[in-house]
């Protein structure tokens, strides 16, 4: 697939800078099919769009403090931004100024204790670094030094923090929020659990191929970076259960799609997954998903036309027209799985459902 076929305008306008209150009054665009006008809800009634018997499934990953403003050794400013811990102590980050910063530099966090330690070079603008810290563990160092890591296409400054953070986050580990699950709140998940919705919590955690477009011509030629997951055995027994008896799995985020169909491919419960879904990927797992608009030329772009197809431009350009907000605080899509639509009768108006017993 060529990359430019995941092109389209964004105006710059459409592009959410701050969260709506409260969370669920969020917009949600409901995929009826190709040939089929969307419907326009909220996140709020979501206890009316889905059944009992069917699963919702969150990524519990809670973003941590990542964004360090920090001082050089010649006394510049400059940014590490955390994205992934390595298993030997060292961390994955993006740094600026990259060509500045030399392996074996100390570099110093504006605020508090913390320092890191200068490594090689990983290429894309990555580097290694070791933090160093007076603080008891990282996470403390982080709470003082570091700053929400928000995407650059926000200019807004967030004065509550908890809000680039789910309701229902768990483990500090991601380099970004899981935005599909920023919506939720307390409110929609009680009810639906009264209405006997299920939950499962699963752990993708979000790192460098959230901020970059796709840099090769052709889809498949991208090279996806490595992120961990887990689906603990309770999420996956969940997700058994309800194919069994004929409920769906709806995945809130493409974090959790991927989570998800990795353990599916690999029959590993947690580790490290380079699952690239391109058009053409055949899914096991998922057959909805909660997601919001995506950046032109992106991986998660990619997906979404994996799984509902080209007809993605259609809903695209109906947001777009209806005033949707778009990206990390903006509004979101329910989504079905395209290869599971089947065609009803008259008495439907001849659009596509969901056919909720296909395996």
């Amino acid at each position: 697939m060529r990359t430019d076929e995941l092109d389209y305008d964004l105006p710059a306008g459409s592009i959410a800078q701050v969260p709506i209150e409260p969370r669920d009054a969020a917009r949600l665009l409901i995929d009826c099919g190709p040939g089929a006008a969307p419907e326009h809800r909220h996140i709020a009634d979501l206890v009316d769009l889905l059944d009992a018997g069917d699963l919702l499934v969150l990524n519990t990953t809670r973003v941590l403090p990542a964004r360090v403003p920090i001082v050089r050794p010649t006394g510049g400013s400059g940014e590490v931004l955390l994205l992934d811990e390595q298993n030997d102590g060292w961390w994955e980050v993006l740094c600026r100024p990259a060509r500045k910063l030399r392996n074996g530099d100390v570099v110093h966090a504006v605020r508090g204790g913390l320092r890191f330690v200068v490594g090689d070079d990983v290429g894309d603008g990555r580097k290694l670094v070791r933090p160093d810290f007076d603080e008891p563990t990282l996470l403390d160092a982080l709470e003082v030094a570091g700053e929400m890591p928000l995407p650059p296409y926000i200019g807004e400054r967030l004065d509550d923090a908890e809000r680039y953070q789910t309701v229902f986050s768990d483990r500090p580990a991601s380099a970004a929020a899981p935005t599909a699950g920023l919506h939720l709140t307390e409110r929609v998940l009680t009810a639906l659990g009264e209405r006997g919705v299920g939950t499962a919590q699963v752990e993708l955690v979000v790192g460098l191929d959230t901020f970059r477009p796709l840099s090769t011509d052709t889809v498949e030629d991208h090279q996806i970076h490595t992120e961990r997951y887990s689906v603990p055995d309770a999420a996956w027994d969940a997700v058994t259960r309800t194919r069994a008896d004929g409920g769906r799995v709806v995945a809130v985020g493409t974090t959790s799609v991927r989570a998800l169909e990795s353990r599916a491919a690999r029959g590993e419960s947690s580790g490290r997954t380079d699952l690239f879904i391109t058009p053409g990927f055949e899914f096991q797992v998922v057959d909805q998903m909660i997601t919001n608009f995506h950046m032109p030329r992106t991986s998660l772009l990619a997906l979404v036309q994996a799984f509902v197809g080209p007809h993605w431009r259609d809903l695209y350009a109906t947001a777009l027209d209806a005033g949707y907000r778009f990206l990390s605080f903006g509004d979101a899509m329910l989504l079905s799985r395209s290869d599971l639509r089947r065609r009803v009768g008259d008495d439907s108006g001849g659009h596509d459902t969901l056919d909720r017993g296909a395996p």
